[in-house]
């Protein structure tokens, strides 16, 4: 399903933290925070313990919206793998998500690893999720406060029924059976330098998937980390398409994290979001047998 924001039950998957504070009736509502280093695992977890909004769980990136490295096997999956759904299910249902609540993901940089977030949420056919546009800092330049509170969470509670997905993931197979598609477009979210394979430090080869084209996912973000509107987001994936539909986009960065970005602006300017690679660059470039290419053309 190659969804748009108002497909998925949204008229924007983002949320001003101004709107936040002056809603009138809130609902149920449910804020998740995302906030990660990927050089420092527990930075997280220490910064959620030291002030965050008030109400939220935290979810670890690694322990809570990734699986396992590598398959029964003995295949690598990834640095990021998607995490199990039905785990993932149960352990926003303990935290009290319903079919009615509203989750609200944040972080404190620039929205990618709460763009994951908003991307797991839909892949398990949530369809109430946003993204807090410019993340805690955004919220307190709001006027918002910050809690040390740890919200009581329900453990053995019973799991909210199967909901179709979504969203769509693909696999290496098809990307490698879609190379030299017209049909298709793979989007690169990394860094411009890692795209061409000047530097590559966490993967196992520099370079690119042949015929990407490279949309470093921060170019999605205006001043204080902040999106950019929706006119902006439009006209500018639609040039880096250069005539493929948007719905057959398949979005990959190093490892399915930064490429949610990407997903996220495109849902922001009301296109169809298009495919996720969840290995991504980290997977692809594990297999000698899979072709790279090095430089700045597709």
């Amino acid at each position: 399903m190659n969804a748009t924001s108002a497909e998925c039950g949204m008229a924007t998957p983002l949320v001003r933290a101004e709107d936040i504070h002056s809603a009138t009736d809130p609902g149920q509502r449910l804020f998740i925070d995302c906030r990660h280093r990927l050089a420092e695992p527990d930075y997280g977890r220490r910064a959620y313990r030291a002030g965050h909004l008030p109400g939220a769980i935290f979810l670890h990136l690694d322990d809570d919206l990734s699986g396992p490295q590598w398959a029964a096997d003995g295949r690598f999956r990834g640095r990021h793998p998607l995490p199990d759904r039905r785990t993932l299910a149960r352990k926003l249902a303990a935290a009290g998500m319903t079919a009615t609540t509203t989750l609200i993901a944040y972080d404190d940089d620039d929205s990618m690893f709460a763009a994951r977030m908003w991307w797991l949420a839909l892949w398990l056919g949530h369809r109430r999720v946003h993204v807090l546009d410019g993340g805690i800092a955004a919220w307190m330049a709001a006027g918002g406060s910050l809690s040390t509170d740890t919200p009581h969470v329900s453990l053995g509670v019973a799991m909210p029924p199967d909901e179709p997905s979504l969203v769509t993931a693909v696999d290496a197979d098809v990307v490698l059976g879609n190379l030299g598609s017209q049909r298709y477009r793979v989007l690169d979210a990394r860094g411009a330098d890692r795209y061409r394979g000047e530097v590559e430090p966490l993967d196992a080869r520099p370079g690119h998937i042949p015929g990407a084209s490279n949309r470093p996912f921060r170019a999605n973000l205006d001043e204080g980390n902040r999106f950019k509107s929706a006119d902006e987001l439009r006209e500018e994936f639609r040039s880096a398409l250069d005539g493929v539909l948007p719905g057959a986009v398949i979005h990959q960065c190093g490892s399915g994290v930064s490429a949610c970005h990407n997903l996220l602006a495109m849902a922001v300017a009301s296109l169809p979001i298009g495919h996720l690679y969840p290995g991504s660059w980290s997977e692809w470039s594990s297999d000698p047998a899979k072709p790279v290419t090095i430089g700045a053309t597709p």
